[in-house]
């Protein structure tokens, strides 16, 4: 598969799939990029156009537990098996827009990571073919509240903790042709360096979790598979920035803010 830097992109009130040309230069689409890589012949500046999460609304799939050195880190045991979760698509937001502290929080964690974003449909795809359903990859940040995760899991179920709206920061742009078992991942809170680490990590790569999804469900075009975050993750707090970084992709920057409740808000 040929190298490109796909972006979804907003023009005034109209949004666009683009290629990113030479850094300056998008050569827009006619259509979703899973539908096929057709130009529309029309060219828009880069510096014109507001970069948006790379796909509406997409189903997230999580993974925990997916680099030993993270289990290490927070007492758990090595799995033996995908430890799969489901992000709500509200909790998704494009590059540069503010990820909420919620009010009441107590300990809310980053977890940069390599998502993957499926391109065809898959049914029963075995490893060896898994990656030709993949359309590409993007950075992700997996934004978790540690009290209420764990509270959840005491039960066995993880959602909440993991589902705020604004907790899968995604983007900025969706990869083609990245081979992602030798990909570095590094995410920085206010330019210090927090994680740095490599998908050749894995417990269970890509090519393996496609497989194993797809196995007990349909996987479809636009799909977003969170592949987990290595070790180094720690609590952030309004006031912070935070960057995923993953060379051949590019960077993700998202600020924290608190989150304002109108005051005929009755949460506690």
């Amino acid at each position: 598969m040929s190298s490109n830097h796909i972006i979804r992109y907003a023009l005034g009130r109209r949004v666009h799939y683009g290629i990113v040309e030479d850094g300056a230069t998008i050569a827009r689409l006619a259509d979703a990029p899973w539908h096929g890589l057709r130009a529309s012949g029309e060219r828009d500046t880069l510096a014109a156009a507001r970069v948006l999460t790379p796909v509406p609304l997409p189903r997230v799939f999580g993974l925990g537990y997916n680099y030993k050195a993270h289990s290490q880190e927070v007492g758990k045991p090595v799995p033996a098996a995908p430890v799969l979760f489901m992000k709500p698509s509200t909790s998704v937001i494009g590059p540069g827009e503010h990820i909420v502290y919620p009010a009441g929080g107590e300990n809310i964690h980053f977890e940069g990571e390599l998502v993957a974003i499926i391109g065809k449909q898959a049914r029963h795809v075995p490893e060896s073919r898994a990656l030709d359903h993949v359309l590409g990859y993007t950075c992700g940040n997996d934004v978790s509240d540690r009290v209420l995760q764990r509270r959840e899991s005491e039960f066995g179920c993880l959602l909440a903790g993991k589902g705020y709206d604004t907790f899968a920061p995604m983007g900025p742009v969706i990869a083609t042709g990245l081979d992602p078992s030798s990909l570095r991942i590094v995410t920085r809170v206010n330019g210090a360096v927090r994680q740095d680490g490599k998908t050749a990590d894995l417990l269970f790569p890509v090519p393996y979790l496609i497989a194993y999804l797809s196995r007990h469900m349909t996987l479809l075009p636009g799909d977003m598979i969170m592949t987990g975050t290595p070790a180094g993750v720690g609590p952030i707090k309004p006031g912070d920035t935070i960057e995923v970084e993953i060379p051949g992709i590019g960077v993700l920057v998202n600020d924290v803010v608190m989150e304002e409740l109108d005051a005929r808000d009755t949460r506690g």
